[in-house]
């Protein structure tokens, strides 16, 4: 039992920090229950924080401010959908935060997904899940999903020039290769714009 708490704590200490992960990323080491019972023995000593049921985060110390900085909520979305083996993507306000397109911090996060619908708590901020149809975001890089959704975001006829050619710059030659490649199945209007994109 000693060896298997070594085994986990180096695995934590080898983790950057800031890092969020589950407790399914240390079942080479032992059985789920053991796994959980030493993470629950690292959450009490402080070494991590529990974010939600079977999702952790090695804290990361700001010197600056002196504190902790809180786990980036598109990290833990992550870890949320990897822990019950969804599909997800960011969307609406989320998708477009996270490409950059809006500076405004979402008031709550939301993510479509092939997983049931649920909503979570982080701190003060709300994390949503909302159900879609798996077609909508399978065989489809996460880029490729972001991209996409924040395009729904925007709207048919609200997407600038100037956001297309930011998008343009952004991406790389490879980037608009699988945006094209993956995006064929999407609406007419949105495949439209990603041709845009995908121009050199």
């Amino acid at each position: 039992m000693i060896n298997i708490k070594s085994k986990i704590n180096s695995k934590i200490d080898n983790l950057p920090d800031g890092a969020v992960f589950i407790s399914n990323d240390f079942l080479e080491l032992a059985d789920y229950e053991t796994i959980r019972k030493n993470l629950n023995r690292f959450v009490n000593d402080g070494t991590i924080q529990r974010i939600v049921n079977g999702v952790y985060y090695k804290p990361r110390f700001i010197e600056l401010i002196g504190e902790f900085e809180s786990p980036s909520i598109n990290e833990v979305a992550i870890a949320i959908a990897r822990k019950y083996n969804w599909t997800i993507a960011p969307s609406g306000n989320t998708a477009l935060n996270l490409l950059g397109l809006s500076t405004q911090v979402p008031a709550q996060w939301t993510y479509i997904s092939d997983g049931r619908y649920v909503n979570f708590l982080i701190g003060n901020t709300k994390l949503v899940f909302k159900r879609t149809t798996n077609s909508t975001i399978s065989n489809m890089s996460q880029l490729t999903a972001l991209v996409i959704q924040a395009i729904k975001a925007i709207g048919k006829d609200n997407i600038s020039e100037e956001q297309i050619l930011y998008l343009k710059k952004r991406l790389t030659k490879s980037d608009k290769e699988k945006l094209l490649e993956e995006g064929k199945t999407t609406s007419a209007w949105i495949y439209k714009i990603l041709k845009k994109i995908g121009e050199s």
